[in-house]
């Protein structure tokens, strides 16, 4: 019989188990051996991080399943699309095979385990959430299982312990016909899987298993389409879980804060700014004077503030900011940005442009002002992101994006106002604005502007794919409007070395 008093949980016990004091408290820290390259993540990770790799090595993950998105929006063939990924996986989440014998295989396969169980927690919350980063995720596994060494990827295979029911020489004869008929070889002469017909789906819409009495009989060469459909399957249970968890996450104030930026980066990745991209190769500083030339390069957000700054001679206090932000970040002198403004501004006194705009410019650049600006930093010059996730314009107000903000006719005409005159585009455009793939529009009228550009660097190996990557930023749409339209004057043109942003280039 059980004593009566073991029945109960002693108070100071019960205190010691709450987990909002004991989440963190005493962990049983562990370090992975990585055997295989490819992993179907079910195992979490427990080691320490510090906050700095957490919040980057997801950051790089989300690059990375953003292309891949990105290249599905698209419509890049599957071909296409690895062909596309090589170079951006081997920039921001290399994998290599054992075989490779690197250095670093323990190094990467950390960071990729880490990362997705990062953004696992990023994209739990909602439904929506979890079945873009399920189809990313599998894409993105695929995508390595088909690039992997075939000895090691059969090796990771077998040490899943699949439960796939292996078809006997019996039932092969029983179905010689009908499997013969759905391979195109004799059903005797090759190995046979049966599974549930739910969990190929990709394979019973191409027809190429035969379905019998519930069952999926599959070849033993659409081995990866089984592989690829139980990572999904697992995954998906998984993240289910783990939105359960959330609420105890959310209890950690170091990561609440990095797991929302993470979510909502999921609308357009964020993309760091770097005072080193102002220096374009073989671009002189621009001046005041030099804007109105420089504003063929600008991005569609910044090319409607500057026309309708020169229709008004005016910009209310947001799309002033967000403007003055961006010509810091071409490279604009404080001194010529002020000569700038005053000489747009002509409609007014010195004296009510001294009183009322001067400082406001100051302050973005750091001259004046404490706190933010105390090092004379001043603000950042605005990314997609954030122009994506502001509040939307009021009346009389000219900043955002306007493939956001801007209704389909006015977005139209506004495009073809600045030279888009292609149907097939706009028709393009339309579609992603209504899906609200904002930023992928925008990319899409890059690429047609520049479509001679894009063609010529690829051709002769200047440029790859990850120099071509999705813009995310206004100031990498300008630096590398500017630098292909000038692809052959002198080192214009040439991109190098690698950023964390993914739009580094070089300059001398």
């Amino acid at each position: 019989m059980i004593r009566s008093d073991f029945s109960r949980v002693d108070p100071k016990r019960r205190a010691a188990l709450d987990h909002k004091k004991t989440q963190f408290a005493k962990p049983q820290f562990k370090e992975h051996d990585y055997i295989h390259s490819l992993n179907f993540y079910e195992i979490p990770p427990t080691a320490e991080i510090t906050l700095e790799e957490f919040e980057v090595w997801a950051i790089d993950r989300l690059k990375v399943l953003s292309e891949l998105e990105a290249c599905s929006f698209r419509n890049r063939t599957p071909e296409e699309t690895a062909t596309h990924m090589s170079s951006i996986l081997d920039k921001y989440l290399p994998l290599h095979s054992n075989s490779s014998r690197s250095s670093a295989l323990q190094e990467e396969r950390k960071k990729d385990h880490y990362s997705h169980f990062i953004l696992r927690l990023a994209f739990s919350a909602t439904e929506d959430l979890r079945r873009r980063f399920s189809r990313l995720e599998t894409t993105l596994f695929k995508l390595r299982f088909q690039d992997g060494a075939l000895i090691e990827r059969q090796q990771f295979v077998d040490g899943l312990g699949l439960e796939w029911e292996k078809v006997d020489d019996d039932e092969k004869k029983e179905l010689s016909q009908e499997l013969m008929a759905t391979s195109g070889k004799k059903g005797e002469d090759q190995e046979w899987f049966k599974v549930d017909w739910e969990q190929v789906p990709e394979l019973v819409e191409g027809r190429r298993v035969l379905l019998k009495r519930g069952k999926a009989y599959v070849p033993v060469r659409e081995q990866m389409s089984l592989v690829v459909a139980e990572f999904t399957r697992r995954l998906d249970n998984a993240l289910v879980l783990t939105a359960r968890n959330l609420p105890r996450i959310d209890e950690d104030d170091r990561l609440s804060p990095i797991l929302a930026h993470l979510s909502q980066s999921f609308i357009a990745p964020d993309a760091a700014y770097s005072s080193a991209d102002a220096n374009i190769d073989g671009l002189s500083a621009p001046t005041a004077a030099s804007i109105d030339t420089l504003s063929q390069h600008f991005p569609l957000c910044m090319q409607n503030l500057h026309s309708t700054l020169r229709a008004n001679s005016h910009l209310k206090h947001y799309g002033r900011l967000q403007y003055t932000l961006f010509l810091k970040g071409i490279g604009l002198s404080l001194e010529e940005c002020i000569v700038f403004w005053r000489k747009s501004f002509k409609l007014m006194t010195d004296d009510k442009f001294t009183k009322e705009y001067k400082y406001n410019i100051r302050h973005a650049y750091g001259d004046v002002g404490g706190d933010a600006n105390r090092r004379g930093r001043g603000y950042t010059p605005y990314s997609c992101q954030k122009l994506l996730t502001e509040p939307l314009p009021g009346a009389g107000q000219s900043h955002g994006c306007p493939y956001r903000t801007f209704t389909s006719d006015n977005l139209l005409s506004l495009l073809q106002r600045t030279g888009v005159n292609d149907r097939e585009v706009l028709k393009q455009v339309k579609e992603d604005v209504g899906k609200q793939r904002y930023h992928i529009a925008c990319n899409r009228v890059f690429e047609w502007a520049h479509k001679k550009e894009i063609k010529k660097v690829k051709d002769d190996g200047t440029w790859g794919a990850a120099e071509l990557d999705t813009i995310l930023h206004p100031n990498t749409y300008f630096k590398r409007s500017w630098l292909l339209k000038h692809v052959g004057e002198g080192n214009a043109g040439i991109v190098g070395g690698t950023g964390t942003d993914g739009d580094r280039m070089s300059v001398e």
